[in-house]
């Protein structure tokens, strides 16, 4: 079995029986400002230690709101992030040249101000990101084939709208390709998808630079309604949802004591893991997550 991946935090590791399965999805899920993206560029720069290269971080906000991953990697671990730029060329050689294929960060549709669900987008705007989505998908499976190729194993997937059903969102969509599509196909085949027709020009390299895709872990966080801690342990999983089919699930919210409001989080499934299911209080300071 692969080594498991360690979160970055102190203390989440023991509540998941050693950390995180590689190869596997985890999703943490949470209020806006509840520490997600924290506890996600934690789990990427942890990467460094542990396998000698930080993870990276896919950005699929929409709406103009500032994830702060820069200021947090900069200010918690001393990481100046790199970004990669969607509008270059897609071509082999980016892809294997490091400097320009390892970089840290993708923002993939752009700051427009505008969410991303059917139902706040008449036809023709779904009809537009719909051609947008696709347009951006070439980038997509460039970043992450070129980061994987380059000793990268860690994904975090974070800005990921509430939406009421997760068929309605083409975030939800778009990370469903990714998973499915990228992250769960053996490295040959994502070269296939990545370079086409220009396959067999690249197969000697494809195959050399080969990596195992049960040794990459996914982090995906994504923001609910709910935000107390209590309503998203009680928040029902529809079949389909993409909670249903991850592999585990850290629940973060506030929490209340009489008068005064905390914070705390609970690791709601763990499959194929020994975990503690204790709901832990946290504190989010200067030093980024801490447990109680």
């Amino acid at each position: 079995m692969n080594q498991r991946l360690q979160s970055g935090i102190s203390g989440l590791d023991e509540l998941l029986g050693g950390g995180l399965l590689p190869g596997k999805l985890t999703v943490v899920l949470g209020a806006t400002g509840i520490g997600k993206t924290q506890l996600g560029v934690a789990f990427a720069d942890q990467g460094r230690l542990q396998e000698g290269q930080r993870g990276i971080v896919f950005d699929m906000t929409a709406r103009g709101d500032s994830q702060n991953h820069f200021e947090y990697a900069a200010s918690l671990r001393d990481w100046s992030m790199t970004s990669y730029d969607a509008h270059d060329r897609v071509d082999a050689e980016s892809v294997w040249d490091a400097e320009r294929a390892r970089r840290d960060y993708l923002h993939l549709f752009e700051h427009s101000g505008r969410r991303v669900t059917a139902g706040d987008l008449d036809s023709d705007g779904w009809r537009a990101w719909k051609v947008e989505q696709s347009r951006k998908l070439d980038h997509t499976i460039a970043f992450l084939y070129g980061n994987f190729i380059h000793g990268v194993r860690r994904l975090v997937v974070d800005g990921v709208e509430p939406v009421e059903r997760a068929a309605e969102s083409i975030q939800y969509e778009m990370f469903e390709y990714v998973y499915h599509q990228i992250l769960m196909k053996d490295s040959d085949w994502v070269a296939r998808d990545l370079f086409r027709v220009g396959y067999r020009a690249n197969a000697e390299r494809v195959t050399a630079d080969a990596y195992d895709r049960s040794e990459v872990g996914c982090l995906l966080l994504a923001t609910s309604h709910e935000v107390m801690l209590d309503d998203l342990i009680a928040r029902p999983i529809e079949s389909g949802d993409v909670m249903s089919g991850a592999n585990t699930i850290i629940l973060m919210g506030k929490t209340r004591d009489g008068n005064r409001m905390g914070r705390a989080l609970h690791v709601a499934k763990h499959r194929g893991s020994a975990c503690d299911e204790s709901i832990v209080p946290y504190v989010i300071n200067d030093k980024g997550i801490e447990l109680s």
